[in-house]
């Protein structure tokens, strides 16, 4: 790892008790029911993989990809599908999982995409939340940490593809 380039936010210890801390509410809130966890690629699959570990459900999971940030540390706000979810949500119940809700435009996208599909239910999940950054009316249900706007790194999260498999969550000193 280049530390040199990052900071410390979260630790890996720190963000794996917030991760069992959010599994257990979700495991409670959806007690008696099954669940589909849609994970946004390509941010949210490392949190998303150690969240349905500890989810203590029946439940699927599937994914979408979407893009609106390219090789930029700001969101274009311009949001393209780069792979959509492979099965039908109608009468599910919806987990979409973010690594991260910035400025909200991506996330109330997709929101509103899958509410057309007629799911059961859908809420959202996010390690990290930049509300001083938010554009959209969006709020996630199940948030980690809600935190400044830096420019994040680490478990999950990238800068032109580079830092991903750091285990902490990082500020990216200079990109």
């Amino acid at each position: 790892m280049d530390l040199e380039s990052v900071d410390i936010m979260y630790s890996e210890k720190e963000v794996a008790d917030k991760v069992k801390e959010l599994a257990a509410t979700i495991t409670r809130d959806y007690q008696g029911e099954e669940l589909l966890v849609v994970g946004i690629l390509k941010g949210a699959f490392i949190f998303m993989a150690d969240l349905v570990r500890k989810i203590d459900l029946p439940l699927a999971v599937d994914f979408m990809s979407v893009s609106s940030y390219g090789s930029s540390t700001v969101s274009s706000g311009e949001v393209r599908i780069n792979k959509d979810l492979d099965y039908s949500i109608k009468g599910k119940n919806v987990l979409i999982v973010e690594d991260i809700v910035d400025t909200g435009l991506t996330l109330n996208y997709i929101k509103g995409i899958l509410q057309k599909r007629e799911p059961k239910s859908i809420k959202i999940c996010c390690l990290l939340d930049k509300p001083s950054r938010r554009k959209a009316d969006i709020s996630p249900e199940y948030i980690g940490y809600s935190i400044p706007d830096e420019f994040i790194v680490g478990y999950g999260l990238d800068y032109a593809e580079k830092y991903r498999n750091y285990p902490a969550v990082c500020i990216l000193k200079k990109p």
